[in-house]
């Protein structure tokens, strides 16, 4: 008898173990998002996730108080306020669908993680589509179309130069923000060294400024705005310099999440947001730039 139990509990173990395995391994995009079905229709809440920290995309700011007169939008469970191009074209898509608005600030590095976990249901937050971001989420079009440019500091060897080969055998080394497809373009610069990369832009742009790097590849809304508060930065637009698709952003859901991706892509073809209209988008950042505390 006392055989017999044994050999059942040895086999009971041996199942718990296998099936706690099972959740680790072996999932495929399908599944390793899956979430309970959400009723967007009975919930109409939008609840977004942004960093709050990438101006002109989206900052913080401790007022409701906008220079136009609009009004910033609460960052859930904080008395702080979010604005930018991403809180607008979120304010866009919920009044296009009748429902609220409810963002949440979160750290880059762990932005899709907290969308997985249930914290909030899409990002719209500066987020680039790329083949690995697919691997793991679903996307949107396009809500902005992004050029790129090369951030120095003033008086510097480099100030003076307009295109790629102006670069050659120089060996700038140049910095960006971690875990973005700014990385990939550093490699058409000619002799160009990679720096150490940052959380941050606004990191990245001191690295710049304190002359640990020679320069910072990053879209040029938010270098500009980088400008607001590091005089002593130069912009440099590269003519022949190639942003390539993977720069323009998108928004993301989970992975299978089908009905809230249909209802986004329903409200941004309703609002006519696309390629064909970029003037409209471009009028909307130029807002968000000169809405940003710093511009004041």
């Amino acid at each position: 008898m006392k055989k017999k139990k044994l050999f059942r509990k040895l086999v009971s173990t041996a199942l718990c173990l296998t099936l706690a395995m099972g959740l680790f391994t072996g999932c495929s995009k399908a599944d390793s998002n899956s979430t309970k079905k959400i009723n967007y229709q009975d919930k109409k809440v939008l609840r977004v996730g942004m960093e709050c920290a990438y101006a002109p995309f989206n900052w913080t700011q401790e007022t409701d108080t906008l220079a136009n007169g609009d009004k910033a939008v609460p960052i859930y469970g904080t008395n702080l306020y979010c604005y930018g191009y991403d809180v607008m074209m979120a304010k866009k898509i919920a009044d296009k669908l009748g429902w609220d608005l409810e963002i949440h600030k979160v750290e880059w590095d762990s932005i899709g993680l907290s969308m997985d976990a249930g914290d909030y249901d899409c990002i719209i937050g500066g987020m680039s589509w790329s083949e690995e971001r697919e691997a793991a989420y679903d996307f949107t079009s396009e809500y902005y179309f992004r050029d790129v440019c090369l951030t120095v500091k003033k008086g510097s060897q480099f100030e003076n130069c307009t295109k790629l080969s102006d670069f050659a055998g120089k060996n700038i080394s140049v910095t960006t923000q971690l875990g973005t497809a700014y990385i990939d373009l550093i490699s058409q610069i000619p002799d160009a060294k990679q720096a150490a990369f940052y959380e941050t832009t606004s990191e990245a742009f001191m690295a710049v400024s304190n002359g640990v790097a020679d320069a910072a590849l990053i879209d040029v809304p938010t270098s500009e705005s980088a400008l607001l508060t590091n005089s002593d930065l130069e912009i440099l637009k590269i003519d022949d310099m190639e942003s390539g698709s993977s720069v323009n952003v998108c928004i993301a859901v989970r992975t299978g999440d089908k009905e809230l991706q249909d209802l986004i892509q329903g409200a941004l073809d309703d609002l006519n947001w696309n390629e064909e209209n970029r003037a409209q988008m471009d009028d909307m950042m130029s807002l968000a730039v000169s809405l940003q505390p710093a511009a004041k």
